[in-house]
């Protein structure tokens, strides 16, 4: 059976760009940063959670032969093949005003829903967010 999911990817353009957005912006940190020869291994995480990790991916080899890694670096500018992170958080409110005040892209205002309060982000490459607090969480 399975246990846990580990690590998850989502694509980016530029490695060093990312890490200014996730690690700068959104405070996440550096799990990994390897050059392994033929790509970048480049995870990040949530501080204190070292057992989910987001490989910032840049399309192509090896996962993606050329041509099929330039087309989806195409569909990436065109938000088209975006991924969604749900991040969770006891101050969504504050959260919600430090990343304003950093210049962070707003997708959806807070709202106070059924489950809780989130509002959602974008990265500078179409990946999308959503950032809350969970009612069952607290």
């Amino acid at each position: 059976m399975l246990k846990t999911l580990s690590i998850t990817s989502i694509y980016v353009l530029d490695q060093d760009e990312a890490l200014d957005f996730y690690v700068g912006k959104l405070g996440l940190e550096v799990s990994t940063d390897a050059d392994l020869g033929f790509m970048r291994w480049l995870t990040v995480s949530v501080p204190g959670d070292k057992g989910r990790e987001i490989l910032l991916e840049v399309p192509g080899p090896p996962s993606l032969d050329p041509a099929t890694g330039e087309q989806a670096r195409e569909l990436l500018t065109k938000g088209a093949t975006a991924g969604t992170l749900f991040f969770t958080t006891d101050d969504p409110l504050g959260v919600y005003e430090k990343l304003v005040a950093a210049g962070v892209e707003i997708t959806d205002e807070p709202v106070d829903r059924d489950y809780g309060t989130d509002f959602g982000i974008r990265d500078p490459f179409g990946n999308k967010a959503r950032i809350g607090s969970r009612k069952d969480q607290q």
